[in-house]
């Protein structure tokens, strides 16, 4: 069995350490530069198509444009994320030539660094620069572990299935960002600020609690493909899916 066959976590590495090392570097700066872009095209569309971002104050329109990114982001990470792992077979347990959980290839890793990691660093460098006004320590906090989980996956490899399962839960944060622009711009007692509210309950329903209990119902099957990796492994792994859990207690998601 392929399990018995790599015994020695150096020997696991040797054999499916990242074939092309180039990737990652790449894909992280092709991510900042995305978001860079996002940013300058949101303000200008905004500015030519909605009068009330003129009106906002100079804060206000900063976030308004880096939500821009962020639900840019959620959008992308989260289509790559259930096509990576419900509809295409890179994860799939027919494989026989590897672990499912250290099954990766290059498009897998190029998102995780373009998308997720170029994203949240991009973001992180925004917290730090407006300082608390973007969000305070427990932002960045959230940031910082979401690189290094996302980055280890990205940068050996392994884990990357529940990384994905984990970053599906993205799929709130349109809705989020939504409600913010809706409550911004005066349409708190509007009708699609009530639609808003139901579409996220039943979202946070499916991609942060159903998901996540078919996370573990996972995580359960394949223990022992996890119980014979390194440690590091599997705390990366519950690292990120802990750092997601968190997310949901914070109220200044809404």
């Amino acid at each position: 069995m392929a399990i018995q066959s790599y015994e020695s976590y150096d020997m696991l590495l040797k054999q499916f350490l990242l074939p092309h090392p180039f990737v990652p570097y790449i894909s992280m700066l092709v991510g900042m530069f995305a978001c860079k872009l996002v940013y300058d095209l949101n303000h200008l569309l905004s500015a030519a198509y909605f009068k009330s971002y003129s009106n906002l104050s100079k804060m206000q329109r900063i976030e308004w444009n880096n939500r821009a990114i962020s639900t840019v982001h959620a959008l992308f990470i989260t289509a790559m994320s259930l096509y990576l792992v419900f509809w295409s077979d890179l994860y799939s347990d027919q494989q026989l030539n590897a672990f499912v959980t250290l099954q990766s290839s290059p498009l897998s890793t190029f998102a995780l660094g373009q998308v997720s990691v170029g994203y949240f660093l991009s973001d992180l460098g925004m917290i730090f620069w407006f300082y608390p006004a973007l969000g305070g320590l427990e932002y960045v906090v959230h940031h910082l572990l979401s690189v290094a989980s996302v980055a280890y996956a990205m940068l050996t490899g392994e884990g990357q299935l529940y990384t994905y399962m984990v970053l599906i839960s993205e799929t709130t944060t349109p809705g989020i960002n939504l409600r913010w622009y809706l409550d911004t711009t005066g349409m708190k007692g509007s009708r699609t600020y009530l639609i808003n509210g139901v579409v996220i309950f039943i979202a946070w329903l499916v991609a942060r609690i159903l998901l996540f209990m078919y996370l573990f119902y996972h995580l359960y099957l394949h223990y022992q493909q996890l119980a014979r990796h390194s440690k590091k492994q599997v705390y990366s792994a519950y690292m990120c899916l802990l750092n997601r859990l968190s997310k949901c207690t914070s109220l200044g998601n809404f």
